[in-house]
């Protein structure tokens, strides 16, 4: 699996830095991940949901570290 096209919109804030999307191998889209500026550096939240009870889940994330690497 190869990322085909990635999309950024950069944000002012002082956090978040970015919407991304992400194509894969031309065929499949992810929207709404998200760039931070965390304690440690930038990185990638992967889209997610507000559940009933005030937390949040995830709706797609890479499976393995390899993966999650690739994307950010």
């Amino acid at each position: 699996m190869e990322i085909s096209e990635v999309r950024v919109t950069i944000r002012p804030d002082d956090r978040l830095k970015a919407f991304a999307s992400v194509t894969f191998d031309d065929c499949f889209v992810v929207h709404g991940l998200k760039v931070i500026e965390g304690n440690s550096g930038l990185f990638v939240a992967m889209p997610s949901r507000r559940r009933s009870d005030g937390t949040y889940q995830d709706i797609a994330h890479p499976i393995n570290n390899q993966m999650r690497a690739k994307i950010e």
